[in-house]
């Protein structure tokens, strides 16, 4: 039975020997977008210029530190090996910012839509309170109704003149 225990499960592949190695994308991502905004910078391109000068005037000139004769052919290298790594880091650092533009685009079309519920719920409720003061009394039209009625009550309103006029005509005729 021990000799059971020891072997490994059957209905499960078995696990490669392998090194692994572990890298973390958002780290590598992080990392190759500073590095793709440090080569476009002009601080970048002034030191690979001065650089690339003190290489060949030190290849034409220096006898005895010519490690690349004319043609330049290990400078050539040098560009070729860097463009080969600089245009894919710099296209997954665009990737990363596409996403990230995504993320947000979607942000603002969600915030967007809430706020146009949130403006169409007010016009709604507002035109409700239009609706609903139209209706109530307002101070100026209380203020009207109140003056006819005391002139009514001190017999100055229309309705007393006329009975006035009657009462009068009455006591003439």
């Amino acid at each position: 039975m021990p000799e059971l225990l020891s072997r490994r499960r059957l209905d499960q592949p078995r696990q490669q020997r392998r090194l692994s190695v572990n890298i973390d994308p958002d780290t590598f991502g992080r990392l190759s977008e500073r590095l793709a905004r440090l080569l476009g910078t002009g601080k970048y391109l002034f030191w690979q210029t001065l650089v690339v000068i003190a290489w060949i005037v030190l290849n034409l000139t220096a006898a005895t530190l010519r490690w690349d004769p004319y043609p330049f052919i290990l400078l050539n290298l040098a560009f070729s090996t860097q463009a080969a790594y600089a245009a894919p880091l710099i296209l997954l650092a665009q990737n990363r910012q596409d996403d990230r533009d995504r993320v947000s685009l979607e942000e603002d079309r969600a915030r967007a839509t809430q706020t146009k519920a949130d403006t169409e719920y007010l016009a709604r409720e507002l035109a409700a309170l239009r609706l609903a003061v139209g209706e109530v009394a307002t101070r100026d039209y209380l203020r009207s109704e109140l003056d006819k009625l005391r002139e009514d009550l001190d017999g100055r309103g229309p309705r007393n003149r006329a009975r006035r006029e009657d009462s009068g005509a009455a006591h003439l005729g």
